[in-house]
């Protein structure tokens, strides 16, 4: 599911100025190297991954996601939750809100790690389902199809879904044998002790009302658009809520 904001594009630059500065603690070396955080184009929700090894699959796969139809889903789901928060509390959170263009809005806070924070390589922001499991439900149902053609890989750990916009993925850094929080012997992917810029940014606002309009299947590698250093993933299907 693409994301596409101003607001969230403008706190993802700001992001990546502050956090890839030099220190002197470092010793000149910023713990976080800049081509580790994403370029805004390739902000996304990933709702599974698939291997389509070939044209026939790839069909299969674009076949499945044309029959879908997220805006009645979105407005059952919506219906819903209507029904369940009618009666609640004044004062407690709101749930992602359903629009009645079938748009899901949603907002962007905090930030968290992959594994362990003193030794990641990702760190990404979730995105707000404050009540009701509005936002896991449609993502649930929307993937669901794929699973049951066959087409989407499933963990064999039984992982919930992880709803996650990644900012910072250090496997995009070249020469990651090098420098500070390298692999053993030189080798792996880079890691960085992230427990500071994780409290910095622990309630932050990336961005309020970031509409979802898309549901798209978008091949693996992100490649460079425009003049300005953005990157996006190339679109093989999409559809509209």
């Amino acid at each position: 599911m693409p994301l596409r904001s101003a607001e969230l594009s403008s706190s993802l630059a700001a992001f990546k100025a502050d956090v890839t500065r030099a220190s002197d603690d470092d010793d000149g070396v910023a713990a976080i190297p800049e081509a580790a955080v994403r370029p805004p184009g390739t902000l996304h929700l990933t709702l599974g991954v698939m291997a389509l090894q070939d044209e026939n699959l790839v069909q299969r796969a674009t076949d499945v996601l044309q029959s879908l139809r997220p805006g009645d889903l979105l407005r059952r789901i919506r219906l819903a939750e209507k029904k369940k928060t009618a009666g609640e509390e004044e004062g407690q959170a709101s749930p992602p809100q359903l629009g009645e263009d079938g748009k899901l809005s949603l907002a962007f806070r905090g930030l968290q790690a992959m594994r362990r924070p003193d030794q990641t390589s990702v760190l990404y922001v979730p995105p707000a389902d404050d009540e009701g499991q509005a936002l896991r439900r449609l993502c649930e149902e929307l993937r669901s199809p794929f699973r049951e053609a066959g087409l989407m890989t499933v963990d064999d750990d039984g992982r919930p879904l992880l709803l996650h916009a990644t900012v910072v993925n250090t496997v995009y850094v070249r020469g990651k044998g090098k420098g500070k929080g390298k692999g053993k012997g030189g080798r792996g992917r880079l890691t960085f002790d992230g427990r500071e810029v994780l409290a910095r940014y622990e309630g932050f606002a990336w961005a309020e009302g970031v509409e979802v309009g898309e549901v798209a299947i978008c091949r693996m590698g992100a490649k460079k658009v425009g003049d300005e250093g953005d990157q996006a993933y190339e679109v093989e299907s999409e559809v509209a809520f």
